[in-house]
């Protein structure tokens, strides 16, 4: 309990922690009468576990200086674009915490919701997955990254809105269940991370 009580959870997350965890607490008052409700308790329990672990939102301090990593995982990819910028692509794995945080310290100009599939997100085709698109104006100039929901990740929940202000490390959005976050660094910025590097959101230098 005491555990449960210092953890912070993620906004965004009671449509689907709240029914799991209702449904756990009847399982259990029902155990003693059935024994189907005996026998699901274990199992609810440990789903409402998981979740709350998914769902963990830890308190970090950013680290010092250049572009920060939006979010926890390993880098897959790092491409360059046709316009000179960067392509960074982090996957954000089952264990990982879903928050995302802001790369750098800018104005968000637009937010933009592109629906689409759910494929696995280390997929070549999971760019036409549903994702969130970002352009934040920095010191750097226009700064763009994109939050692309997985094949179980059904919700991107952006907490920013265009015309605030975020500052670099600040939390922007959730990937419900994680999926992957690519940021495409402006011409000049060299990479900080290497493949398979394994980063954190807000402490981990991308550039």
């Amino acid at each position: 309990m005491f555990i449960l009580r210092r953890m912070k959870l993620a906004r965004g997350t009671s449509p689907w922690l709240i029914p799991v965890a209702a449904l756990t607490a009847a399982a259990v008052a029902g155990s003693r009468r059935s024994r189907s409700w005996a026998m699901a308790a274990p199992l609810l329990a440990a789903l409402t576990g998981m979740m709350l672990w998914f769902f963990r939102d830890p308190e970090r301090q950013p680290a010092e200086g250049g572009v920060l990593c939006p979010a926890d995982g390993v880098v897959q990819s790092m491409d360059p674009a046709p316009d000179g910028r960067t392509r960074v692509s982090i996957f954000m794995g089952p264990l990982n915490v879903h928050v995302n945080r802001a790369p750098c310290s800018g104005t968000v100009t637009t937010i933009e919701h592109i629906p689409g599939g759910h494929l696995p997100a280390f997929d070549k085709d999971s760019e036409r997955n549903e994702r969130v698109v970002w352009h934040v104006n920095t010191r750097l100039g226009d700064l763009e990254f994109i939050q692309i929901a997985g094949a179980v990740a059904r919700r991107i929940v952006p907490y920013a809105s265009v015309g605030e202000t975020v500052r670099r490390g600040d939390r922007i959005g959730l990937i419900r269940f994680g999926s992957r976050v690519d940021v495409y660094l402006p011409p000049g910025l060299m990479p900080a991370v290497s493949l398979g590097q394994h980063v954190r959101a807000g402490r981990t230098p991308l550039a």
